[in-house]
């Protein structure tokens, strides 16, 4: 592909994220039919169909979706060489697609983002937060942080930190329901589901902490949300038990906002992973900003599993 084409692979990208030539060709500041003609000139060059076209719409081909995956890896690496040129190679520019669940996001990373793009004024940074499993290959995204362990051997990945699942509550409704001597004690509760892939999360297990015993809770409750930031704040104003990732619950443990329930029972292991398709380059700026976070969850002592409980907690013994 000649130099001179780099509108028209612009103009592949265009569409492939809009699905409109229309859309696409407004990007690029020309007419649709401009625009139509430099896409067939493009299949007839490179001897394939890259879009299924319509009237109404257009779809791309499997032979696109290759083609468009290179086509933004090559502008990536024109971004990349525009910043190394520029102040002696030490600026990272260009956009950085991130995806991340909702509660991590604003409990957790919009500081350490802030900080990340005052230090790099070149970044543009595109946040998606979503508590909906990323594709990061199909949704175009350069980093997706993620929990849970990884079994997609297409992609690359970071561990950031890890954690486990903690049980907490207010001490608002601790005061008014109790406290759990032991996991099945939870069934009397009411606990704050999540909703993934339109289930609602009802079984709970845990471990004791000398690994002396095993169980799994089937919970109940009146309250659930697909956000896990709507759970988090219902947990926050008493109406129910939270199971979820110390680290999103970390500062208001510390705060004694929530209290952490039977201290003597671990739930699930929870690494976090920046996970990146390895299909595409890698920017010096992802990279970078991988490095940030990873820095971050270091210093902050973030890496729960390693290090005592953060917060207090409560226990059922007088």
């Amino acid at each position: 592909m000649k130099l001179e084409n780099i509108d028209e692979l612009r103009l592949a990208l265009g569409c492939a994220d809009t699905g409109s030539l229309t859309a696409s060709a407004a990007r690029l500041h020309i007419t649709p039919a401009a625009a139509s003609a430099s896409l067939k000139k493009l299949e007839a060059r490179l001897g394939v169909r890259l879009f299924e076209r319509s009237t109404r719409s257009m779809r791309i081909t499997p032979a696109g979706e290759l083609f468009v995956d290179y086509a933004r890896r090559a502008l990536d690496l024109l971004d990349e060489a525009q910043g190394q040129l520029q102040e002696g190679g030490s600026q990272l520019v260009g956009a950085i697609r991130l995806a991340a669940s909702s509660d991590l996001t604003r409990r957790v990373l919009l500081d350490w983002l802030d900080d990340f793009l005052a230090a790099h004024p070149g970044v543009e940074l595109q946040l998606a937060v979503s508590d909906t499993l990323t594709d990061v290959v199909r949704d175009q995204v350069d980093l997706a942080l993620r929990y849970g362990e990884l079994d997609d051997s297409r992609l690359v990945a970071r561990r950031l930190a890890t954690s486990r699942r903690v049980t907490c509550a207010s001490p608002d409704y601790v005061a008014r329901h109790g406290l759990p001597s032991h996991p099945s004690e939870l069934a009397r509760h009411e606990c704050l589901s999540f909703v993934i892939r339109g289930r609602r999360v009802l079984q709970w297990p845990y471990a004791r902490n000398d690994g002396s015993e095993t169980c799994t809770v089937r919970v109940h409750g009146r309250r659930s949300a697909d956000d896990a930031e709507i759970v988090h704040r219902w947990a926050l104003a008493g109406h129910g038990v939270l199971c979820k990732s110390e680290i999103d619950v970390h500062a208001h443990l510390a705060s004694g906002a929530l209290v952490r329930l039977l201290p003597d029972w671990q739930g699930i292991r929870l690494p976090l992973h920046a996970v990146m398709p390895s299909r595409r380059f890698v920017p010096a700026r992802v990279r970078a900003l991988v490095d940030h976070l990873a820095e971050r969850f270091r210093r902050t002592g973030m890496d729960l599993e390693a290090g005592t409980p953060s917060g207090p907690s409560l226990t059922s013994e007088p």
